[in-house]
C-alpha cells in the first residue's frame, strides 16, 4: 500500500493566523516555518522507494543467493502510515467546545434581553435634567436620598453614614477580633 500523498499542505494559514492573539504571533511564526520545512522535506523524496534492477545485481555479484536475500527484505520491508490515534480525542474535544459556545449564546441571549428590558424601562423613564428629586425617589427607590425613613449626613456616602463598617472591619468582627 502507497502511503497516502499529500499534495499540499491542508491548512489554510491565513485563516489560521487571523486567529492567533497578538502575544502568540511569533511562536505561530515558527511553527509554521517548521511545518513548511516539514512538507517541503517530505515533498522532496518520491512517494514510492526507487524501483532496483535486481537482474543487474544479479550478473554483477558473483555470491550466489546474496542478491536474493536482499531482494526478499527490500520487498518485505513495509512502513506503515501512522495509525491516528488522537483524532477522537480531538473530536470529542470539539463537541465539548461546541456545547460551550451553545451554553454561553444561550445566556448570553437572555443577558441581552435583561439587558433590552433595562434600556427600555431607562428609554421610559423621564430624562435626567427633567427629574425632580421625587421622580428620581420614584424610579430608583434604593438609590435615593430618602430623609424621612433613611435619614443621611452629607455627602450621603456609605463611609459617612452612622454605624459604617468597612470591610476590613467586617472581616474582623467576623473572625473574632476587636
Amino acid at each position: 500500500m502507497a502511503a497516502r500523498r499529500i499534495a499540499q499542505s491542508s491548512i489554510n494559514w491565513s485563516a489560521l493566523a487571523e486567529r492567533v492573539p497578538a502575544n502568540q504571533k511569533s511562536s505561530f511564526g515558527a511553527f509554521k516555518t517548521k511545518s513548511d520545512i516539514y512538507v517541503r522535506a517530505v515533498l522532496a523524496n518520491p512517494e514510492n522507494p526507487p524501483k532496483i534492477d535486481w537482474a543487474y545485481y544479479k550478473k554483477l555479484i558473483p555470491v550466489s543467493g546474496l542478491v536474493d536475500n536482499f531482494q526478499k527484505q527490500y520487498e518485505a520491508l513495509s512502513v506503515p502510515y501512522p495509525k491516528d490515534t488522537v483524532s477522537q480525542q480531538v473530536d470529542c474535544e470539539i463537541e465539548e467546545s461546541k456545547s460551550e459556545i451553545s451554553k454561553y449564546k444561550k445566556e448570553s441571549e437572555q443577558r441581552i434581553q435583561n439587558y433590552q428590558k433595562e434600556i427600555a424601562h431607562l428609554k421610559s423613564l423621564l430624562p435626567y435634567d427633567q427629574m425632580t428629586m421625587e421622580d428620581y425617589r420614584d424610579a430608583f427607590p434604593e438609590s435615593a436620598l430618602d430623609p424621612i425613613n433613611k435619614p443621611t449626613f452629607w455627602p450621603h456616602t456609605p463611609e459617612e453614614q452612622v454605624g459604617y463598617k468597612s470591610k476590613e472591619q467586617l472581616e474582623a468582627e467576623a473572625h473574632g477580633h476587636h
